[in-house]
């Protein structure tokens, strides 16, 4: 039976065009071809207007902060990012006339930080030895020198992250699947794509296993995701919600990223490999004990951010 483009539709702006994003089999990947007890699904959030996940997020936190009367004329966003949230912020910041002002670490991929100037954002580099954390503690302090200047969501700590998954991709899901879902599996960053869509996904009344995903090391190359251990922890991580945390390395996290395009014509990010390659193990286990199961994963960006200069970073040893 074909389905309706439900996406198809006539828009008043381009926000409007974030969430609803398609659900995807992935059934060419060795491990799952000619399975049908098993199924792995892929959340497109790459699909967003503005190519990510964070889209959600980004509308969720500005929205949020007009409706308070927080954020207006006369006020700068500030935010710090690793590159999609800041590219999110930014093409919002330009369709609703607002100005934005982004901290990233100085290493974060060259097409993140033209994207977000081509929407007319102004980019503070921090100290790319200090990652996410460090981009975070010059914010911090930019904020504090001028408090009146700016307006700063901290996606770190704004519950409005979360509450964009537990309104838009908690519920998408459920929409698409309904009770044959057995599985929910996102990557950690922020953590709040984990938090919102696993806190709607635990409220139905059948059974959803929600993994958290997160590198296996504290020096790892999976832009996006944090090992908790040793970092920052946002403030709206809360440990006690996803039912399993699946450790992923990098070199697993690359090469997935990269049989999804050969394989499955899905070119996306290496945070979007990792929870494939999570994904993954799971299916096998659930095949290994005979069990019937639907899992969906994210995919959360394109590969194409992270095109050169990255690529050379392969050869390092993680």
């Amino acid at each position: 039976m074909t389905r309706a483009l439900t996406r198809a539709h006539r828009l008043e702006r381009i926000v409007e065009a974030i969430g609803k994003t398609p659900l995807v089999r992935l059934g060419r990947l060795r491990e799952l071809a000619g399975q049908t007890d098993v199924k792995v699904y892929a959340k497109l959030e790459l699909a967003n207007p503005g190519g990510s996940v964070k889209d959600r997020a980004a509308r969720q936190m500005v929205l949020a902060a007009i409706a308070e009367g927080r954020l207006g004329r006369g006020v700068t966003l500030i935010d710090s990012t690793s590159g999609n949230t800041g590219v999110a912020y930014s093409m919002i910041g330009a369709a609703l006339g607002l100005d934005i002002e982004l901290v990233m670490p100085r290493n974060v991929t060259e097409p993140r930080k033209r994207v977000a100037r081509a929407y007319g954002a102004r980019i503070t580099f921090s100290d790319p030895m200090e990652g996410s954390d460090g981009a975070i503690r010059h914010v911090r302090k930019l904020v504090e020198a001028a408090p009146d200047r700016y307006f700063y969501p901290d996606q770190y700590s704004n519950p409005n992250n979360p509450l964009a998954h537990y309104l838009g991709t908690g519920q998408e899901i459920l929409d698409d699947l309904g009770s044959e879902l057995t599985h929910f599996v996102a990557g950690l960053g922020t953590s709040g794509t984990v938090m919102g869509t696993s806190r709607r996904l635990h409220e139905v009344p059948f059974p959803v296993r929600c993994v958290a995903v997160e590198p296996r090391d504290a020096l790892h190359g999976l832009e996006g995701l944090k090992h908790m251990a040793s970092s920052l922890v946002p403030a709206i991580y809360d440990a006690t919600v996803p039912d399993e945390i699946l450790p992923v390395t990098t070199e697993d996290g690359w090469e997935m990223s990269d049989r999804l395009a050969r394989e499955e014509g899905l070119h996306v990010g290496h945070s979007t490999g990792a929870n494939v390659f999570a994904a993954v193990q799971i299916a096998q286990q659930c095949l290994a004990r005979g069990e019937r199961a639907s899992i969906v994963t994210v995919a959360c960006d394109r590969g194409d951010r992270y095109f050169a200069p990255m690529k050379w970073e392969r050869s390092y040893v993680w």
